[in-house]
C-alpha cells in the first residue's frame, strides 16, 4: 500500500507507519513524504485554521503524487481559550475517490513561558526548544513529551488520531469505498 505523507519529519512519519499497521496489519506499507504546502500560517492559532491546513496539505500531497492509495495532512495548532494556550494537532486522510477522513489529536496546555515566546512571534516548536532547552523536539517527542516526562509524545498523540481518522476506511459502517 502506497501512503503519500504531507511531511518529512521524522516523528510524523513513524506515527502514520505506526497508524498504517494498526489498521492495516501485514500489509506491507510504502510511505513516500512529500513537501506540501497548507495554505495557512506557519503557526496556526486557531482549531479551524489548523484542521484546514491538514485537509489541504493531504489535497496538496495527491496533486503532487496522485499515484497512491492514501494521502496524509498533519497539522500542528495552538489556540487560546479562557486564558490558557493550548496546543493539538489535526490529522486529515483522503482516500479512494474524494473520501477525506479527520480527526484532532488531544489537547495540550502549555506553560506561561511557551505562551509568551508564540506570542512573540515564535512557532510552537521554537518556542519549546527555548524553554526546555532542546533542540529541534517536534521532530521527536515534541511538548507532549517534553512536559509529561516522556510519558506521551507528539508521535504516540498523532498515532491514535490517525488511527481514528482512517476508521471510515476500515470500517464497514462508513460503506463501500467504490
Amino acid at each position: 500500500m502506497k501512503v503519500v505523507v504531507a511531511s518529512h519529519n521524522p516523528a510524523k512519519l513513524r506515527a502514520v507507519r505506526d497508524a498504517v499497521g494498526l489498521q492495516f496489519s501485514g500489509e506491507p506499507i510504502e510511505l513516500v513524504p512529500v513537501a506540501a504546502e497548507s495554505g495557512v500560517s506557519d503557526q496556526p492559532r486557531s482549531d479551524d485554521e489548523t484542521r484546514r491546513g491538514a485537509c489541504n496539505r493531504a489535497r496538496n500531497a495527491r496533486a503532487a503524487l496522485p499515484d497512491a492509495q492514501f494521502w496524509i495532512g498533519l497539522e500542528g495548532g495552538i489556540e487560546t481559550i479562557d486564558e490558557q494556550l493550548l496546543a493539538f494537532a489535526w490529522m486529515a486522510i483522503l482516500g479512494p475517490g474524494e473520501r477525506i477522513s479527520e480527526a484532532r489529536t488531544v489537547t495540550l496546555p502549555l506553560p506561561p513561558g511557551v505562551w509568551e515566546l508564540v506570542d512573540a512571534g515564535l512557532e510552537l516548536g521554537e518556542a519549546n526548544d527555548r524553554v526546555f532547552g532542546t533542540v529541534n523536539s517536534k521532530h521527536e517527542g515534541g511538548a507532549f513529551s517534553l512536559l509529561t516526562n516522556g510519558k506521551f509524545t507528539r508521535e504516540g498523540v498523532y498515532t491514535e488520531a490517525l488511527a481514528m481518522a482512517f476508521l471510515p476506511f476500515v470500517n464497514p459502517l462508513w460503506g463501500s469505498l467504490d
